[in-house]
């Protein structure tokens, strides 16, 4: 039936071109493979995991390769110092790897300009990270206790682990998809998203339908399984409390997703 209403060209047949055409898939630049991760939060176990399975992944095709690290490197679990190790040391033959910040890097550097943001941050994983650099969280709600945390922190964080948090992108741009930590406001054009929404907007961009000149890939607010929406691709699986890290990869108009599970989540 659908043959033959396009076969008249008439009206319903221009109709239905201009419904599939509206509806054309998003799509990564011909030749190239994008695959984005999720927020990783000091799970050293699964980002090794997860890199080796994309490295399997990818194989040996002749293909531009791409891997986006959508932010929240640090904090919850206990590994934070480690995985920004691992991610220095990250060196990929004929891969582009991007960094970009989520609102957890910009904690830190925030601890770092103000030892009071301790207030804020200790809420979401501030202690577990100290750990890792070998600094004591304070103990008490005590200004004094905060500077001290925060001068020890300075000077125990590798100068080339503050240069890595205060060079990272808020996004990137590939094909039909734009990547970012959190999300973006809707009715801003994208080239005009402030940096406090990229790294922490939840519901109004969550909750919304309207299409966008880009599919926003992004992480930030866990599920249980990665979402994927006509507007928006969601790849936070709360990985320091599900166990379960994922990256969404990108190929032409394919859309697919590798997870790396701890096997004490299953």
């Amino acid at each position: 039936m659908a043959m033959g209403a396009e076969a008249t060209g008439g009206r319903q047949g221009w109709f239905s071109r201009f419904l599939n055409k509206e509806r054309s898939l998003p799509k990564v630049p011909q030749g190239t493979r994008v695959y984005a991760v999720g927020d990783i939060h000091g799970r050293m176990d699964l980002l090794k995991e997860l890199l080796a399975q994309i490295r399997t992944h990818a194989g040996s095709e002749n293909r531009q390769n791409s891997l986006v690290f959508l932010g929240d490197y640090v904090d919850r679990g206990p590994q934070s110092k480690e995985v920004i190790d691992h991610l220095l040391q990250l060196a990929w033959p004929g891969w582009d790897i991007v960094y970009l910040r989520g609102n957890h890097e910009q904690s830190v550097l925030d601890f770092l300009e103000d030892a009071n943001i301790y207030r804020i941050w200790r809420d979401y994983g501030a202690a577990e990270t100290l750990l890792s650099y070998g600094v004591k969280p304070p103990r008490f709600d005590d200004d004094e206790a905060f500077a001290e945390a925060r001068n020890d922190f300075a000077t125990k964080c590798p100068p080339e682990h503050l240069k890595f948090l205060s060079e990272l992108r808020y996004f990137h741009v590939a094909g039909d998809y734009m990547f970012v930590h959190a999300g973006v406001r809707p009715g801003i054009a994208l080239d005009r998203q402030s940096p406090q929404d990229l790294m922490w907007i939840r519901e109004e961009f969550l909750l919304t339908d309207r299409r966008l000149d880009k599919v926003i890939v992004h992480g930030h607010t866990p599920s249980e399984r990665p979402v994927r929406r006509a507007n928006r691709i969601g790849v936070d699986t709360g990985a320091y409390a599900t166990g379960r890290l994922t990256t969404v990869v990108l190929d032409g108009e394919n859309c697919s997703f590798l997870v790396a599970v701890d096997s004490h989540a299953e």
